[in-house]
């Protein structure tokens, strides 16, 4: 297969700074303990996506894209984003995933700009409101042991701090049995 056939899994994403992952990381350490049905998310692996542009998106595509995504990020400012709060998608009855919030007006504008990019470049619009959040753990089956549930519950409230985001990043993922293997493609520095 030649490189301009190739099909990748790809998004646009944000990462947190260091301490904001280390606050994430140790309730993760603290909460791991007490779950062996929930697959952490390594603090490596900790982002924000912005827009998932698919499974298996032809390489021409995202070629297209990166100029729009360059014109964003002159146009953006560096921003403060909160981390704060714990839950769960659907819901922490029966969680299929496990969250960090993270709030900023910012935030949202940016990723409506890109969401806006993207659909102009032929991906696939989003059909859920954006929900700013770093995904920390995911479940096979929606059920928390009730010494989870109570320790989440109790973090649903916690503030982990604000981060300085100044970049986003287009991503490749690969998926692995030891978990996804993200490859940065092309970092967007914002310079507003």
């Amino acid at each position: 297969m030649n490189e301009a056939s190739e099909k990748i899994r790809a998004f646009v994403a944000i990462r947190v700074g260091p301490g904001l992952e280390r606050a994430i990381e140790d309730l993760i350490t603290g909460l791991r303990a007490h779950n062996d049905s929930i697959k952490w998310v390594s603090s490596s692996n900790l982002h924000l996506t912005l827009k998932f542009l698919g499974p298996a998106v032809p390489i021409e595509k995202i070629d297209r894209l990166v100029p729009e995504l360059e014109k964003i990020a002159a146009d953006t400012a560096a921003f403060d984003l909160e981390a704060a709060g714990v839950g769960g998608f659907p819901d922490l009855k029966h969680p299929h995933v496990l969250w960090v919030g993270l709030q900023s007006d910012a935030l949202l504008n940016l990723a409506a700009r890109v969401g806006a990019a993207a659909a102009r470049c032929g991906f696939e619009p989003e059909r859920r409101a954006f929900n700013g959040h770093l995904t920390i753990g995911r479940l096979k089956r929606p059920h928390l042991q009730s010494e989870t549930r109570t320790r989440i519950e109790a973090a649903s409230k916690r503030d982990f701090g604000i981060s300085t985001i100044n970049e986003m990043t287009l991503y490749r993922s690969t998926t692995a049995p030891a978990g996804p293997i993200y490859q940065a493609l092309h970092d967007f520095h914002f310079s507003a």
